[in-house]
């Protein structure tokens, strides 16, 4: 009576499909039962496999109706012949089914191999970008070095050109201070000065902020009205109750107050006069700061003076200095010339010391040269042979992994080869139980049926007893018989024993051991090769 709805969807809530309970007649067997074993996620919703099976199982059930009844032999062996071919075509159909589930297997096992080949591809591709990444940063690096040499080079340049005279140029103090982009302002740190070296000198230092004392001190000077604070709760305008709510008919008047003067100031509202106009007042200027003194700059003519007399002085004192070495040599001209007189008897000494030491740079710059080339050749040799054995290996590594992958297969298909003799040897052996079951249902329905047709309850009985005694008079006749044939027998054996000579025996022990002996030790030789197998 009550509808109601969930917040989620049915297929959310759902399991299995309900399955109904049924009765089925005796008289009838329905078709759908035979899909009784199918069940949700197992076969339903049905597939082209299922349709597949489901068609085969109608074929085999008319099959089965259109088998020839059990009555006569001619019959029997028409029903052996068609189940025969019936058998041939299931035993066709499990082998391709077989067939079927190797192509699959080898498929996953192709789509393996290429999964696992393009993640080797991938690996070495991020590989050698990493490498890419790593040489195309060690360029950047150098590049940014060489440019930064180049600028250094360049200003270097750009500072001799500036005065390629030599002259001597006096710094204008005046133009440095106008200049804000001048080295005063703002100086190079190339040049040697980084200006957050002492950032301290520029920091607030206050006795009262930064001391304890100085705080107290403060705080001393400081009214009581700043450092204690008294402030009073405002009272309310309206009327409260005793827990401190204002009631609602204490907020309505005070709303209908407010909306009153409101009114009330908007009535009464008078224009404001207008506002007189103002004077105009004098604003006297600040009084001109004086100008700044500036220095009158040398001419040309005074600076060219002044380097006149400065190349002047720079020319008297070497010209000084170079008549103090010519006093200091004339002083000392006898031990000059004393030196020169033992100098002279060492020249010869000196010559042959010479020429020995020409002699042994120009072999070792022959032997610079012959290491170089031989250097040269063992770096071209190590090349190649790197090259080559790189080649080499990885020609090899290549060939390993294929060679794995190929004995893979190998055990692969050898599985699945030594499952299908597997389930085939067992259902031989299955197809041989079946056929003697059908053999002994045979001889049975037969004797059923010769029993009942052709022979009574006293017939039988009667051929039992007259069957006992022929057997019993028959056993008892063929024991006499073989005793008096056994007696003859070995009258015979011994007379022939005592006759036949060393050569007969030899070629009756040969007959019997090539006529027992060897073939039961070919059947059990046989017996254990198919064991092993």
């Amino acid at each position: 009576t009550v509808g109601t709805q969930t917040d989620y969807r049915d297929g959310e809530a759902q399991t299995d499909p309900y399955s109904p309970e049924y009765i089925v007649h005796s008289a009838s067997i329905p078709e759908l039962l035979t899909l009784a074993t199918l069940t949700w996620g197992r076969g339903l919703p049905a597939g082209l496999a299922e349709v597949e099976m489901i068609e085969r199982a109608r074929a085999k059930r008319a099959w089965e109706a259109s088998l020839p009844p059990l009555d006569s032999a001619s019959q029997i062996a028409k029903r052996r012949k068609m189940m025969d071919d019936m058998e041939k075509k299931e035993w066709a159909f499990r082998e391709q089914e077989i067939e079927k589930l190797q192509e699959l297997r080898l498929e996953v096992l192709k789509k393996l191999l290429w999964r696992r080949k393009e993640k080797e591809n991938e690996l070495d591709f991020k590989r050698l970008d990493a490498q890419w990444q790593n040489h195309q940063r060690a360029l950047e690096e150098k590049l940014k070095k060489n440019q930064h040499n180049c600028a250094l080079m360049v200003r270097k340049l750009i500072a001799k050109r500036k005065n390629v005279r030599g002259k001597l140029m006096r710094r204008d103090i005046i133009e440095d201070y106008a200049d804000f982009a001048s080295q005063t302002y703002a100086p190079l740190s190339r040049i040697g000065y980084f200006p957050d070296n002492h950032a301290e000198r520029y920091m607030v230092k206050n006795y009262y902020l930064n001391t304890f004392a100085g705080l107290c001190e403060l705080e001393a000077t400081l009214p009581n009205s700043v450092t204690q604070v008294q402030i009073q709760a405002p009272k309310p305008k309206c009327s409260t109750t005793k827990t401190g709510f204002i009631r609602r008919s204490a907020r309505l008047e005070a709303e209908l107050a407010q909306v009153h003067q409101a009114l009330l100031d908007k009535k009464n509202k008078v224009k404001e006069p207008k506002k007189p106009l103002r004077f105009l007042e004098k604003i006297e200027k600040p009084v001109p700061q004086p100008p700044t003194p500036s220095l009158e700059k040398p001419s040309i003519e005074e600076e060219e003076t002044e380097l006149a007399v400065i190349c002047l002085q720079k020319l008297l004192r070497g010209r000084a200095v170079q008549n103090m070495m010519f006093e200091g040599k004339e002083k000392r001209l006898e031990l000059i010339q004393e030196l020169r007189t033992t100098h002279a008897l060492q020249e010869d000494v000196q010559l042959l010391i010479k020429a020995e030491k020409q002699e042994t740079l120009a072999l070792q710059q022959q032997h610079d040269l012959h290491m170089h080339k031989l250097s040269q050749i063992e770096s071209h040799l190590a090349w190649a042979e790197g090259r080559t054995l790189a080649n080499m290996f990885d020609f090899l590594s290549k060939e390993l992994l294929r060679l794995q992958e190929e004995q893979r297969i190998h055990a692969f298909v050898m599985l699945a080869e030594r499952q299908r003799r597997m389930r085939e040897a067992e259902e031989s052996g299955r197809r041989q139980v079946e056929e003697m079951q059908r053999q002994e249902e045979d001889e049975i329905f037969r004797q059923v049926r010769e029993g009942e047709l052709h022979q009574s309850t006293v017939d039988s009985y009667l051929e039992d007893i007259i069957l006992s005694s022929m057997e019993n008079t028959a056993e008892e006749q063929a024991k006499e018989e073989i005793q008096r044939m056994a007696v003859e027998i070995n009258d015979i054996a011994y007379e022939m024993e005592n006759r036949r000579t060393r050569l007969q025996s030899e070629e009756i022990v040969a007959e019997l051991v090539y006529s027992f002996l060897i073939p039961e030790i070919e059947k059990n030789s046989f017996k254990e090769k198919g064991k092993e197998s």
